[in-house]
């Protein structure tokens, strides 16, 4: 049976992820902070990763198959886990946000995004300053791992829309428009990639039991603009062309995602016109 370990894993996507790895016949281990109790029928260790004696002890002589690290925002928790956590393989779970310096009028494929050196005189600690990089926090703690020994891979995830989303993105639009109020967008909305949270659970499932290495786009066909998402809410939305400090998910870059490679895998993507007027209805009952 095939041993693996969730960092995260306690909350929206990340729980559904653990969920369906159980499912499968895994023998899954999730380790938190203890803030939020794991799913039923699955080991929890409670540790901070940040924490690299801490960590050390709790983890003592395991090792696993597969590591699934839902949390690594930084170089500096790439390096302690790389250097504490015992697996033959590392997923880790990043973001769109790692070609935000690309600027493309194509969809993005992998090989455009270049590998950051990983710089640990940076306040990685700093909540603020970390929010302002947080492409180059992933960048980077991807060029970590990726220069390491175990197996590596990393998911680059679109946007993810669904009831249960903690940042409250798409509830901005849903509060606003069903107000009557306008949305402020820049004056050319561009389009993005974005995945229902179910489908990213589905997708990084699959990831975690397959064996291919390097970086993979995950998103649903069909790119989405602010305006597009605005008349899935309303029949008639209202704008506000801003510009700066628009609503999220208004770029003023196009920034959409080539997932071919995912797809020549065998992953099949939905298309996101499946799936975004549930969105908007999960995200109003949730409200």
């Amino acid at each position: 049976m095939k041993r693996v370990l969730v960092l995260g894993g306690s909350r929206y996507f990340g729980r559904g992820v653990v969920e369906r790895l159980r499912d499968a016949g895994l023998d899954v281990t999730v380790l938190n902070r203890g803030s939020a109790p794991a799913p039923s029928g699955v080991a929890h260790l409670i540790a901070d990763r940040d924490d690299e004696a801490g960590l050390k002890a709790v983890l003592g002589s395991r090792s696993f198959d597969v590591v699934l690290d839902q949390v690594c925002y930084t170089p500096v928790q790439a390096d302690i886990s790389r250097r504490v956590i015992r697996a033959d393989r590392y997923v880790m779970t990043s973001t769109i946000e790692v070609y935000d310096q690309v600027r493309a009028d194509a969809p993005m494929a992998e090989s455009l995004v270049t590998r950051s050196p990983a710089d640990f005189g940076l306040p990685w600690h700093n909540t603020d300053f970390l929010e302002t990089q947080y492409g180059e926090g992933k960048r980077q703690a991807e060029a970590v791992f990726a220069a390491g020994d175990a197996s590596f891979a990393s998911v680059r995830v679109a946007h993810v829309l669904g009831g249960r989303d903690f940042t409250g993105r798409l509830r901005h639009y849903v509060e606003l428009l069903d107000a009557g109020q306008a949305v402020e967008i820049h004056a050319e909305p561009r389009p993005s990639t974005f995945i229902h949270e179910s489908e990213i659970a589905d997708f990084l499932a699959w990831a975690t039991c397959a064996d291919f290495t390097g970086p993979i786009n995950a998103g649903s066909h069909g790119e989405l603009s602010a305006v597009d998402i605005a008349h899935a809410i309303s029949a008639e939305p209202r704008f506000r062309t801003v510009e700066r400090d628009a609503s999220p998910f208004s770029f003023d870059r196009y920034a959409v995602l080539d997932t071919s490679r995912a797809t020549g895998l065998g992953f099949s993507f939905s298309t996101t016109t499946d799936w975004l007027g549930e969105a908007v209805e999960e995200t109003r009952k949730a409200a």
